[in-house]
């Protein structure tokens, strides 16, 4: 175990939280997230599993008591139960919770070994109930498939929580009838507004909506009661009314959320972006291989010094470049 000290940026923030991307490949092509036709890592590029788990042992040394595994889509990877089960081992010794991020595709057939290797919870991407629209939205989605997984997740006693990103023109008829559906199936939702990173083959603006009116929208047929409950990251959460389901939302752009950022995030090919909606970042893959953890302590010590006050993000107009050139999964979504 290192003696290294808890990690502390340059503005005191303490890092708690790292998500780690095991893969930036996905069996999906979400309109907003990414082009129809993507060029993804060479595998000799990707990080083995092995390397991803000793990586977070020197994160749990070091203060992190959350990980999410996350992509692309994770589940894509061969191997990521056994991964969460190499990383799970350190859960009541030092790691409070390990957490992942799925379209679901093939979560029916990996719910019961994450269940087992220690995954509790679950973030879905779920954007629409509707088959027709789904598979607009995802280019290529089987929304049966994704349903059948959720309720494999549920039956093997993972809770599920459903990430749902807001598009103007798009799905905004679909945000209350979701919050129902989550209610009477004992999910919990979070509504994302979309971020501009990576070229894709749309414009954002013509989908970007600002979930202050959305909340507005709901406020005047739902009582939504704050809640204090914060985790240190992006959302600010709400009861809703008599359905008694937790409402979160994302608001990277009408609405600032770094105060209080207590996380990083780590590439499959290792480089530790420390936000994401800026380029700063170093390679603790190469620090791991030229000098094992002492070179990953000296690294992280360097990224500390790094990490922004906030975020870059912004829609303005039309034809802008993304705030960042990385695509969401190479990064973690």
């Amino acid at each position: 175990m290192s003696d290294a000290p808890a990690l502390i940026d340059a503005f005191g923030r303490h890092i708690t939280y790292v998500r780690i991307s095991v893969t930036d490949r996905c069996d999906l092509r979400c309109r907003y997230c990414m082009a129809e036709e993507m060029t993804f890592l060479p595998r000799n590029q990707v990080m083995s599993l092995e390397e991803i788990a000793a990586i977070s042992d020197a994160f749990i040394d070091r203060g992190v008591r959350r990980i999410r595994l996350t992509g692309g889509e994770p589940l894509v990877r061969r191997g990521v139960p056994e991964l969460a089960r190499m990383i799970g081992v350190r859960l009541g010794d030092g790691l409070d919770e390990l957490t992942l991020t799925t379209n679901g595709t093939r979560l029916a057939d990996h719910a019961k070994a994450l269940r087992d290797a220690g995954v509790r919870r679950i973030n879905v991407s779920l954007d629409s109930l509707d088959p027709d629209r789904f598979r607009h939205i995802t280019r290529v989605g089987d929304l049966a498939k994704v349903l059948g997984g959720i309720a494999a997740a549920s039956a093997a006693g993972i809770a599920i929580k459903i990430n749902m990103v807001a598009l103007k023109g798009l799905n905004e008829d679909e945000i209350e009838p979701m919050l129902r559906w989550c209610a009477a199936e004992g999910h919990d939702l979070t509504l994302i507004e979309t971020m501009p990173l990576g070229s894709i083959d749309e414009d954002r603006v013509d989908r970007f909506l600002p979930l202050d009116g959305v909340k507005a929208h709901l406020s005047e047929r739902h009582e939504l009661v704050p809640l204090i409950e914060r985790t240190g990251g992006p959302a600010r959460y709400f009861r809703v009314g008599a359905l008694g389901v937790k409402l979160g939302l994302i608001t990277p752009l009408s609405e600032n959320f770094c105060a209080s950022c207590n996380r990083v995030r780590l590439t499959v090919s290792g480089e530790l972006f420390l936000c994401l909606g800026s380029e700063r970042k170093v390679d603790l893959r190469a620090a791991w291989r030229e000098g094992g953890r002492a070179g990953i302590d000296a690294a992280l010590d360097r990224a500390l010094a790094t990490k922004p006050l906030a975020h870059d993000f912004h829609i303005s107009r039309r034809g802008a470049a993304p705030a960042v050139g990385r695509h969401m999964s190479v990064t973690g979504g």
